[in-house]
């Protein structure tokens, strides 16, 4: 397949986005246009993304080492070139394949979701212009154009975020993330910036990034690593920046399924193991990237325990499974935690999108304890929502499971085992809320017995797809005990990192001892909550519950003391200095102007007097000159 075509799986859904948001400025103030109109090109454009994907997927399989595609110079100052480039290798292809397949699959629930909202066409210009932004983060051949498509799909995550910019609530989340994300990506452009310096002449781009970067000093290394990690830290939301995720919740759901879920908030652990060849030479960053992740995962995990609203419980559980993915890159097995990348975006996205089902069903409730009693009336909702939990648990032979076995089993063989231990700790607590939320939903006494909404077949038909993948997708990487090929291991290549030898014995060791975590989470929610009494006082508080008042510390310490700040540059030195200086000295000049302009009054006998004071002055001046 011709390596033209890798700018096509970009230009389609780019020129999509465009497309629709033509569309719908003519509809809003020419003539209306059906929402099956902005559905169906919404949908088509990640469909042939995929389809273009699944092309180079075929030839990398049958033989091409790799596809690069340089249309044009992008930026060229003297010895510095930098190429609009696109590469298609193992990774970029893989990340490729199941962000357009999920995308597809949410565009086409989103279709159903979203009906009759009137930015039904604007909604679909931002989420394709965000697959478009995606598309080219994993598929550019540099840092710097990956740069781009990073901004771009934090631009998208604001305008997403915010979509319903009527309540301010959604306004100050989308802000939040926005600013949250900024943080970041200054920690992204320092190492950018210190890597272009040492490299830059030599080729920037990641074949030439790998060959020199041999060059640059250790402890240079260890700022780019470092840099380039909190960069990761804003967009994939770990510990200390977070805080943006749980109120990403504001946007639609299709918006928390596709970019807070599946897509967006992996942008950091892909990156990560796109310069796997400069954290391989600086292990002391990785155990700390591992050690954030691990921490990131108890934390949110023990926050998400006590939450009542449904989809700010699935984003603390995406911030706690992210934390798994940096634990295994962090430790140098880049190919398990892109193996939990994978099967992440299938459950996760069955989770978001079943919880949408569910919102809408009940007529927008997010209260999980103002539901109850679902099973008999939503049973297709019921049973793919079991199998994302089961996958999310780590039950076998549920995805999750295996991923995330092979990230505990890597942290022990790696001698860490405070981290294996946390990570241990944590599945058991992602089993207790995740049931927690189920067992509430689903079971019990109906908390209320209002008519449910009819959900259409464009909102059930993915999820019945996904809950396939959270059911399946887990066998492309089996452990040795079941099978000696591993098929994420074997794809990736490159990536699969620090091989690490466990016997069989050991690997269903870890495995047995892993299940029984999931098990006795499952099993203290099923005590607490599987006939949960909806009749008692529901008791909201306390630390947990108010998310460690972290957001109310940086409010304190950061976002008040900026405002201080802001106040005093505003009041004291702009309008009390700067301004007061500069207009007191144009109120002087303008009142000289009008003191002057009173001699300009076009009396000829005031000229004359002016005059006979001048020619007396002038000879009184010469008398005294000429006399001496």
């Amino acid at each position: 397949m011709s390596s033209y075509f890798l700018a096509w799986i970009v230009l389609i859904p780019l020129i999509s986005a465009a497309f629709l948001g033509i569309l719908y400025l003519y509809s809003i103030t020419v003539k209306k246009i059906s929402d099956k109109v902005f559905a169906t090109i919404a949908i088509t454009a990640p469909i042939l993304s995929f389809m273009l994907g699944v092309g180079f997927f075929l030839g990398l399989k049958n033989g091409a080492s790799e596809y690069i595609y340089e249309p044009y110079i992008w930026l060229g100052v003297n010895d510095y070139i930098i190429n609009m480039g696109f590469l298609g290798d193992k990774l970029s292809i893989f990340m490729v394949l199941f962000i357009t397949f999920i995308g597809s699959l949410i565009h086409i629930y989103a279709a159903g979701y979203m009906k009759g909202d009137d930015g039904y066409g604007k909604f679909f210009s931002y989420f394709n212009l965000f697959v478009a932004s995606m598309l080219l983060l994993v598929l550019a051949n540099s840092p710097i154009i990956m740069f781009i498509g990073w901004e771009s799909v934090g631009l998208c995550s604001y305008l997403l975020i915010g979509f319903y910019f009527t309540d301010p609530l959604n306004v100050v989340a989308g802000n939040k993330a926005f600013i949250a994300n900024r943080v970041g990506d200054l920690g992204f452009l320092i190492g950018l910036v210190y890597l272009f310096f040492y490299v830059g002449k030599l080729g920037f781009d990641y074949s030439a990034l790998e060959q020199y970067i041999d060059i640059v000093p250790n402890h240079i290394l260890v700022i780019i690593g470092s840099a380039l990690f909190v960069g990761a830290m804003g967009k994939s939301a770990q510990i200390p920046l977070y805080v943006w995720l749980p109120d990403a919740m504001a946007g639609p759901t299709p918006v928390s399924a596709l970019i807070h879920a599946a897509t967006m908030v992996t942008a950091g652990v892909y990156m990560v193991a796109r310069f796997h060849f400069l954290y391989d030479l600086i292990p002391n960053v990785g155990l700390f990237i591992a050690y954030i992740g691990a921490f990131s995962a108890l934390f949110a995990a023990v926050i998400a325990m006590k939450q009542s609203d449904i989809k700010k419980i699935l984003a603390y559980s995406t911030i706690s499974q992210l934390g798994y993915m940096f634990i295994a890159v962090g430790l140098g097995a880049y190919s398990t935690g892109l193996f939990h990348v994978f099967t992440h975006a299938f459950f996760k996205a069955l989770l978001f999108m079943g919880a949408g089902a569910i919102i809408i069903a009940l007529h927008h409730e997010q209260n999980i304890f103002k539901m109850g009693g679902l099973r008999k009336r939503l049973p297709l909702i019921y049973i793919v929502m079991l199998v994302a939990n089961l996958a999310i648990s780590g039950i076998p032979p549920f995805a999750g499971f295996f991923s995330k076995d092979e990230i505990l089993l890597k942290a022990y063989k790696h001698h860490e085992y405070l981290i294996y231990g946390i990570g241990l700790f944590t599945a058991a607590l992602t089993a207790y809320y995740m049931f927690r939320l189920f067992f509430v939903t689903f079971e019990g006494k109906n908390y209320t017995e209002k008519k449910l909404e009819p959900l259409s077949w464009s909102m059930k038909a993915p999820l019945v797809v996904l809950a396939f993948g959270a059911a399946f997708s887990g066998f492309v990487g089996l452990p040795k005990v079941f099978s000696n090929t591993n098929l994420i291991d074997t794809w990736l290549g490159n990536w699969s990192g620090v091989s690490i030898h466990a016997e069989h014995y050991e690997e269903i060791i870890f495995m047995g001892v892993s299940v029984i975590a999931g098990l006795i989470g499952i099993a203290v929610a099923y005590v607490k909550f599987f006939k949960y009494d909806f009749s008692q006082e529901l008791k909201e508080g306390g630390i947990v519950y108010n998310k460690f008042y972290i957001d109310e510390l940086i409010d304190f310490l950061i976002v008040r003391r900026v405002r201080s700040l802001s106040t005093f540059i505003s009041v004291v030195i702009d309008d009390g200095v700067i301004d007061k200086t500069v207009m007191s000295l144009s109120n002087g000049f303008i009142n000289l102007g009008r003191r002057v302009g009173r001699m300009q009054s076009a009396n000829t006998r005031m000229y004359a007097f002016f005059m006979l004071i001048g020619l007396s002055s002038f000879s009184l001046y010469l008398i005294f000159k000429l006399g001496q």
